[in-house]
């Protein structure tokens, strides 16, 4: 058994296990297990879920941690409304159908034919060669806000986490969250350390600008290789205060 596949086994059986999967699983989505061990040691007490997809990261947050809030992020109508059908009954998640960058505007989102590999940037031709079925299939213009524009939805929050997976773009994204980031315990961050996306920054621009604001690393997981290379993990960055 391949690990791709050993991976997609473990999520199924998980959400067959758990009855709050199981409408999700109607629609074909599964949570994201893979993040359940980092969850489940990370004291917030609320998720900002930028780049939220189908509900992948919600769904397991919410099961890990039941009292704590989520504000989730998801530009691409298709998959907000997959989103708002799995956890739209949950009175502690709010949806927000908008991207996120470093200036409110509107720009064209870059549509994958894998959903979840969409991106406000260009895809690269590595991006398709590594990953087939990723190439590009049209574009579609979204709204863009700053995170910083929309804090005062959390405004009482002390331990915010902030997650995100926006396939490259996570640098403008973070350019437009200064003040979020001074209430953020920790970020949770997707990074590349090579170019898939035309315009991406990489994973030591994306490390530098969180120093800068007090970050560092703590942790990489779920790290992607490619003949060796290391192309990309989830980087876990702490406030430097906690780890003094």
């Amino acid at each position: 058994m391949t690990p791709h596949l050993s991976r997609k086994l473990g999520k199924l059986l998980f959400a067959v296990l758990h009855p709050s999967c199981w409408r999700a699983l109607a629609r074909r989505v599964a949570p994201g297990v893979e993040h359940r061990g980092l969850l489940r040691s990370l004291d917030y007490d609320v998720l900002l879920d930028v780049g939220a997809n189908r509900g992948q990261f919600s769904m397991i947050a919410r099961i890990e941690h039941p009292r704590r809030r989520v504000h989730a992020f998801e530009p691409q109508p298709c998959e907000a409304l997959v989103y708002r059908e799995i956890l739209g009954g949950d009175p502690l998640v709010t949806l927000h159908e908008v991207a996120l960058g470093e200036e409110a505007g509107e720009a064209d989102m870059h549509i994958s034919r894998k959903r979840d590999s969409s991106s406000l940037l260009p895809i690269g031709e590595l991006q398709a060669r590594m990953s087939p079925g990723t190439d590009e299939v049209g574009t579609h213009r979204v709204k863009v806000v700053t995170l910083d524009s929309l804090r005062q939805g959390w405004a009482d929050a002390r331990r915010v986490l902030l997650k995100l997976d926006v396939q490259g773009f996570e640098l403008s994204v973070l350019r437009g969250a200064k003040a979020v980031l001074g209430g953020c315990a920790y970020v949770y961050v997707e990074c590349s350390h090579i170019a898939l996306y035309k315009g991406q920054a990489l994973y030591p621009e994306v490390e530098s600008f969180l120093a800068s604001h007090g970050f560092r690393p703590e942790r990489r997981l779920n790290e992607h290789f490619s003949e060796g290379q290391l192309i990309q993990a989830d980087y876990l960055f702490g406030r430097q205060a906690l780890w003094t």
